[in-house]
């Protein structure tokens, strides 16, 4: 019921969707003779806009989330590698007969130095089809397994589990797959943003992790390398998607604290 009701939500609590739908209102609204009304969601909307477009609030908001747990070196030996689905698109892969990677897709190329870096750590992979209209058919883990073992990487050192649709479900799920096995040094390999998420996640499943973020979009001061507006509203949205998943996650239990951090 949670995920079916976080994916519907998704969709009106993202910024660019928000704005571009009282835009929308307000040409209606115009349509509609109702020009006062009309032009004052048309000024606000417009304004938030390209507030979200080019001003650094959606960036700063993001470099919080990525600075939460800075990239610490890792120890000399480690049990295994856990990497969260979100790095390929299931949808496009079927349909293409090709693995398609995403945004995200830098939780593949890290997860294959990491192997190669450790090559007796086994690897791990935690995702299902994470939509709602999955049939469970093609799974993100299973996605990634292929590159994984057509980049080299060897078929007995990857282990998967495929139900899970979203960060609880990974934690709650790898922890049960695990089990007795997750004893040592388990490495978490996830974007920097969505790390405090997935951290207190595994820490509410029993899970001790070593944080491993990837994917950065911001630098260490919280800026962007492009003023593009597509970026910008990009940024804005996956902050927003972030934040708004940590209060969702505090308020429903699955996590013990609002903000997770190293020291937790």
């Amino acid at each position: 019921m949670f995920f079916a009701l976080s994916q519907i939500l998704d969709f009106f609590v993202t910024p660019s969707n928000i704005l571009l739908l009282a835009i929308l209102m307000a040409l209606v609204l115009g349509a509609l003779r109702l020009r006062r009304l009309a032009l004052t969601l048309g000024t606000v909307s417009t304004a938030g806009l390209v507030l979200a477009a080019w001003s650094p609030l959606g960036v700063f908001a993001l470099g919080i989330l990525e600075n939460r747990f800075p990239k610490t070196g890792l120890p000399d030996e480690i049990a295994g590698i856990i990497v969260l689905g979100g790095a390929v698109d299931t949808h496009i892969s079927y349909g293409r007969s090709a693995l398609v990677l995403n945004e995200a897709g830098e939780r593949i190329v890290e997860t294959l130095i990491l192997a190669a870096r450790y090559p007796e750590a086994e690897i791990f992979l935690s995702g299902g089809g994470g939509h709602l209209a999955d049939d469970g058919s093609l799974t993100e883990s299973e996605l990634a397994g292929r590159a994984l073992i057509d980049a080299g990487v060897a078929p007995g050192r990857i282990s998967m589990e495929e139900s899970s649709r979203n960060t609880c479900e990974n934690a709650r799920e790898t922890a049960a797959v695990l089990a007795d096995r997750a004893t040592g040094n388990w490495v978490l390999v996830t974007s920097a943003s969505h790390m405090p998420r997935a951290v207190g996640c595994f820490n509410r499943a029993g899970l001790d992790v070593l944080p491993y973020p990837v994917d950065y979009r911001t630098t260490p001061a919280g800026t962007a390398s492009t003023g593009v507006a597509s970026s910008g509203l990009a940024a804005t949205d996956l902050a927003a998607h972030e934040w708004i998943g940590l209060v969702s996650y505090r308020l429903a239990g699955f996590t013990d604290v609002l903000f997770p951090s190293p020291e937790d």
